[in-house]
C-alpha cells in the first residue's frame, strides 16, 4: 500500500505528504493524534520531526531497509573511530578493543508505554514539533522509507542504521519516537540496562553508532561516564555533528 492508501479516511489536521514518502502535520503534534495512530493504524508509523528538518528543504533520500549485519558494522565502525582517537580514556574501560555486543535485555515496562512517555516529552520541551507519518510497520524501516540521512557525515548507507536500529528494536524494546532536524534521533527504549556492566556493553555499541554522544559531551566525556547515564533510561538520543 502507498502512503496515500494509508492517510485515506483518517481524521487528520492540516498537512501534507512530502516527496511521497511522509506526511507531515503543518501545526504542532498532540500526543493524543500520536497515540491514535500508533494503535489504531497497522502500517502507518507516526514521529514527531523537529523544525527546518529534511521534510522542509527537499532533502530526503530513498534508502535501502535493513541492509548490512550489525555483527558486523559496530565492530568495523568501533575501530574506525578508535582509531581517530588519541586519547583511550574516550573508551575506557575497555581501550581500543571491541568489547562484544550487549545481551538481549528483559522488559521493563511496556514498548508501546514508554514510546508515549518519551513523544510526551519531547513535545514538552518542545511543543513546536509536528507530526510525521511514514508507511511502516516498524520504526527503524520507517527512517529508510522516509528518506531521513542524519548520519550520512558518517555512515553514507543509512541502511546500514536501519539494520542496527531493528536489531536494537529485538534486544532493547527500543521504539523510533522522533526525529529532530538533521542529525537528531530519538528512541524509546522498554529494556534499557540495569546493570554498569550491561551498559558498558550497550554505550559501546552507542559509540559505534554515534560517537559524537561521547566525543561532544562535556558531562560523559567516556565510555564508563555514559554508561552510567544509561542504566534505567527509557530513552535514547543520538546527535551526529
Amino acid at each position: 500500500m502507498t502512503l496515500e492508501d494509508h492517510l485515506a479516511g483518517l481524521s487528520l489536521p492540516p498537512g501534507e505528504v512530502v516527496q511521497s514518502s511522509v506526511w507531515v502535520s503543518h501545526g504542532p503534534a498532540t500526543p493524543d493524534l500520536w497515540v491514535s495512530i500508533a494503535r489504531g493504524k497497522p502500517g502507518l508509523w507516526p514521529l514527531v520531526l523537529g523544525q527546518d528538518g529534511p521534510w522542509d528543504n527537499g532533502e530526503l533520500v530513498a534508502a535501502s531497509a535493513g541492509s548490512g549485519d550489525p555483527a558486523v558494522l559496530l565492530p568495523k565502525w568501533w575501530y574506525e573511530y578508535v582509531e581517530e582517537d588519541d586519547e583511550d580514556e574516550v573508551t575506557s574501560p575497555f581501550g581500543r578493543d571491541w568489547p562484544g555486543f550487549a545481551p538481549a535485555l528483559p522488559l521493563t515496562g511496556d514498548p508501546d508505554g514508554a514510546a508515549f512517555a518519551l513523544v510526551s516529552s519531547l513535545l514538552g520541551g518542545d511543543p513546536r514539533m509536528r507530526l510525521g507519518l511514514v508507511a511502516a510497520a516498524r520504526g527503524a524501516d520507517a527512517l529508510a522509507e522516509m528518506g531521513w540521512s542524519g548520519p550520512a557525515n558518517y555512515i553514507g548507507d543509512m541502511g546500514e542504521v536501519v539494520a542496527v536500529i531493528r536489531d536494537w528494536e529485538e534486544r532493547f524494546g527500543a521504539r523510533v519516537v522522533g526525529v529532530g532536524g538533521h542529525d537528531t534521533l530519538h528512541l524509546s527504549v522498554a529494556a534499557p540496562p540495569q546493570s554498569h556492566d550491561d551498559a558498558l556493553l550497550v554505550a559501546a555499541e552507542h559509540f559505534a553508532l554515534c560517537p559524537d554522544n561521547i566525543w561532544s559531551s562535556l558531562d560523559a566525556p567516556t565510555l564508563d561516564a555514559y554508561a552510567a547515564r544509561l542504566v534505567g533510561q527509557d530513552a535514547w538520543a543520538f546527535w551526529w555533528d
